[in-house]
């Protein structure tokens, strides 16, 4: 890396940590043992109750920018700072469209004025919502440049309030998404040009792989208890599963919303004693369990509202390890579980299809071992967070040295 080019990367999140968010961590972990310093700056306040099991490793420090004012002065006081050290500050809100809340003004003008004061060289934010939003002020303000992880709800999902993604994606330096899919809905829809694909991945040395094992019949889904993490489905197919004379036990990790008409379908399909929602674990205990069980599904939908998943990072955990998988064909999720190849595929809310790969890949020793050894060699291959980080680097030092000529120009 040319440090005469680079200097530290600040990573604009809405919350930090969030358990759910293990690639974000994946990340910044990879960057550091690059030697590349990374500050986070945090929107909105945690609301996690567990957290991933190396969050302590991460280094970089956060600032958790305030986000609730009880009167008008401290807003008054972030003017004064950037009138003081960043001239053109508050020229940038009528140059971008003044789309921006009074919060996102606020919030924008503090990660500017420390930006500048820690000479941040380069603005990251993850999901094209209001961790962009502010990323894109700031930079504008601060003079530097910035770019973006859209994920999937940020893509997908109907917003109540515009989010302007066209915007963001026009104003970026650079747009990373994380599927194909994903690379060529953004193209269509919004002419996006300058959008790399790079995959999340993992840090392999922390998930080794080993053989499927013998001998258990237990199915593991892990996720947030959401309507786009398709359980209901799941549910419907352990029943007719039932129906037809199989009962495997089932753990379902995770907490949310859906939880009390999960539970409720479970009582009403007689699943009780094989169908056990067991809220949230480590991330330890996860990748345990892993180790314990038959496969491991991930039956994504497209939600009513548009939400639906990318790349789950769970479907690459599980890949890791050796757990054989079954999903879905939803956005990016078939560039990772290639049906019949590294996983099974079954369509979309379709409890029948489901039930049936689920029966075929207990059964089926040969098939779980070839599965397996495929999967990991994928995830070696293309899902490598070290990979991974450095293709975003170099995007992150293309950005800083345009922006740099364009100033000497």
């Amino acid at each position: 890396m040319d440090e005469t080019l680079f200097g530290p990367i600040g990573y604009v999140l809405k919350r930090y940590p969030r358990f759910s968010e293990t690639f974000v961590v994946n990340e910044i972990l990879a960057h550091e043992a690059a030697g590349q310093p990374i500050e986070i700056f945090a929107l909105r306040p945690v609301e996690e109750s567990h957290f991933q099991d190396n969050l302590g490793r991460v280094r970089a420090p956060v600032t958790r920018i305030r986000d609730r004012f009880s009167s008008a002065e401290p807003v008054w006081d972030r003017i004064r700072a950037a009138q003081a050290e960043l001239p053109g500050a508050l020229d940038v809100l009528a140059r971008l469209d003044g789309i921006a809340s009074g919060q996102d003004v606020a919030q924008a003008l503090d990660v500017a004025v420390k930006a500048r004061r820690r000479g941040i060289v380069h603005l990251h934010a993850h999901f094209g919502t209001v961790s962009t939003s502010i990323a894109r002020l700031a930079a504008a303000m601060a003079g530097i440049s910035y770019s973006f992880t859209a994920h999937a709800k940020d893509i997908y999902h109907a917003y109540e309030d515009p989010q302007h993604l066209h915007l963001k994606l026009r104003d970026a330096d650079a747009t990373v998404t994380v599927s194909d899919f994903n690379v060529a809905y953004l193209q269509k829809t919004y002419g996006a040009e300058r959008v790399t694909r790079i995959y999340n991945g993992l840090d392999l040395e922390r998930f080794e792989w080993s053989q499927p094992q013998d001998g258990t019949h237990e199915i593991l889904a892990v996720g947030r208890l959401v309507e786009k993490k398709g359980f209901h489905i799941l549910i419907e197919a352990l029943r007719l599963m039932s129906e037809a004379g199989r009962t495997p036990p089932c753990r379902i990790i995770g907490s949310g919303e859906e939880h009390a008409h999960l539970a409720a379908q479970i009582r009403d399909a007689g699943l009780e004693k094989t169908v056990r929602l067991e809220g949230p674990r480590p991330q330890a205990e996860v990748i345990a369990s892993m180790r314990r069980a038959s496969v491991l599904t991930c039956p994504c939908v497209v939600g009513s509202d548009g939400n639906r998943d990318g790349l789950p990072t769970v479907l690459l955990e599980a890949m890791a390890v050796g757990l054989p998988v079954i999903s879905t064909d939803v956005v990016g999720i078939p560039e990772l579980v290639r049906d019949d190849d590294t996983g099974l595929i079954a369509p979309e809310a379709d409890p029948e299809a489901l039930a049936k790969a689920l029966m075929r890949m207990i059964d089926d020793r040969g098939l779980r071992q070839r599965l397996s050894t495929a999967a990991r060699a994928l995830i070696e291959d293309q899902f490598n967070v070290t990979r991974s980080a450095a293709a975003l680097r170099e995007i992150f030092a293309a950005s800083v040295a345009r922006r740099r000529q364009s100033e000497a120009a």
